[in-house]
């Protein structure tokens, strides 16, 4: 057990051994998996401590060195606040400091998982027939080098080793929001491995596990209010501190290296055969409407979920853009009412303690809106189902993009594809000639029939007007 002085947090206990490393130790890891796994080794033991790496920056790991490693969690709801504190990580490295370390502790023959979370463009995704990338800077470092930089190479470095050393393989668990995020890792991993030796690709596709996850939980930015308010809580100023909203939920297909996992089971967390129906609810009701918050809510003035949810149109665009066309693009999970599903949402949205910035879901999307918005609206209108309202959300991305390029903020959009998007926009004349432009940028839009809504995209536009007007949300849409 861990406890707190008057000063700052300290161990008074052993940290337990590690059995897991996690690449990208964020805010999301802290607040989610990080509780599942304190709270499952106080129910069922293990050793599942766990080794953080940073990617890219320091300052986590200063953070947290100064404690002993340890954090609080606060759980934040209109009863105010409810602080735990977590003591599961155990160490945290910064790769781009010593990417030995970081290869040492993944090879070792204790660590039984690594787990990730580097968001969406930290798989080094390409486009085409490749799922990797192998022109971005960092795999073409990695594959030419034993020292890597990138998630995907510390993966396939890191297995090597065990490979060659004949440790059995770690299992690899992604918990980013992708569809299919197993599956994917398993491919990127694969292609990779493919390129140092066929023998070792072999054994990965024949030894390693890749499960699929879907996670949720709502965990806002940390802000100097949250640790100032958390230390009138507790009276420790903890620098470290993550929030999160009372929901949780954590469903992952049940398939690892050897069997050797935590008991989640008592905590809530389902194990399955399958996780693509919940991927889907969870992506497209729950993500989805995010991202149609972040840009029709940021066009109108608001800068949190909570507020703009609060605007009469835009709750009842939301409703109508659940009920009429995202439920319908797939298949419930089983024994899941999506309408009871949906009422919880709208409630977690509304939930008065939880500051979750739109321009902070906002970011990124080129990454998010194809598997939350551009796919269900293809699979609608291919299916002649409705779908305006997802391509309303389309057309409120394009708007916002617009208005983070001004003169003193050009090339300043925040997301992966930022200088093809600027370069779009900058190219365009009128809406018929932006749309054209935003089109044309196959990697987002290069598989889709975008010619079959163009029209139809332009006219919202033009109705939408240059950047605040959110009255076409109460239009007709049958």
């Amino acid at each position: 057990m861990s406890v707190e002085n008057c000063n700052s947090l300290r161990r008074t206990q052993p940290q337990p051994k590690t059995g897991i490393v996690h690449l990208g130790l964020g805010a999301f890891f802290r607040a989610h998996a990080a509780v599942y796994l304190k709270e499952a080794m106080a129910l069922s033991g293990g050793d599942w401590g766990v080794v953080g790496v940073s990617l890219r920056s320091s300052g986590m790991r200063d953070k947290l060195v100064q404690q002993d490693f340890l954090y609080t969690a606060v759980e934040m709801s209109e009863r105010g606040l409810a602080t735990q504190l977590i003591d599961v990580v155990t160490d945290v490295l910064v790769a781009y400091e010593d990417p030995e370390a970081v290869l040492q502790a993944m090879a070792d023959k204790n660590t039984c998982i690594v787990s990730l979370t580097v968001t969406e463009k930290g798989y080094c995704r390409g486009s085409g027939d490749a799922v990797l990338d192998f022109q971005h800077k960092d795999i073409r470092h990695d594959l030419s080098s034993k020292l890597p930089r990138s998630g995907p190479g510390f993966l396939v470095r890191a297995l090597e080793r065990r490979w060659r050393n004949n440790i059995r393989p770690f299992t690899v668990l992604s918990l980013d929001n992708l569809p299919s995020n197993g599956q994917l890792t398993q491919q990127i991993v694969c292609e990779f491995a493919a390129k140092i030796d066929v023998a070792f690709l072999r054994w990965i596709q024949r030894e390693v596990k890749f499960p699929s996850t879907m996670v949720d939980r709502i965990v806002p930015s940390t802000t100097q209010k949250l640790i100032d308010r958390t230390k009138v809580k507790t009276g420790i100023h903890d620098p470290a501190v993550v929030s999160h909203e009372p929901f949780r939920q954590l469903v992952i297909e049940d398939s690892f290296v050897d069997n050797k996992r935590p008991d989640f089971s008592p905590l809530g967390a389902q194990l399955v055969r399958n996780v693509k129906p919940f991927e889907d609810m969870k992506l497209r009701m729950l993500n989805g409407t995010h991202s149609a918050l972040a840009y029709i809510g940021s066009l109108a003035g608001h800068e949190t979920v909570a507020n703009a949810i609060k605007e009469e149109s835009i709750e009842i665009f939301i409703e109508a853009l659940w009920h009429e066309e995202i439920v319908k693009s797939f298949e419930a999970p089983p024994d899941i009412d999506l309408t009871k599903y949906a009422k919880q949402l709208k409630s977690r949205y509304r939930n008065p303690e939880i500051c979750h910035l739109l321009k902070q879901i906002a970011i990124d999307g080129s990454q998010k809106l194809p598997q939350r918005i551009i796919n269900p609206l293809f699979e609608n209108l291919s299916l002649g189902r409705p779908y305006f309202r997802l391509l309303t959300v389309v057309a409120a991305w394009i708007r916002y993009l617009q208005k983070q390029l001004t003169p003193e903020n050009l090339y300043d959009i925040d997301d992966p594809l930022s200088q093809e998007i600027t370069a779009a926009i900058l190219a365009s004349d009128d809406d018929i000639g932006l749309v054209a432009q935003i089109f044309k940028i196959d990697r987002i839009f290069g598989d889709y029939p975008t010619h079959k809504i163009s029209n139809q995209l332009i006219s919202i536009l033009k109705r939408m007007g240059r950047f605040e007007n959110t009255s076409l949300l109460e239009g007709n849409w049958e």
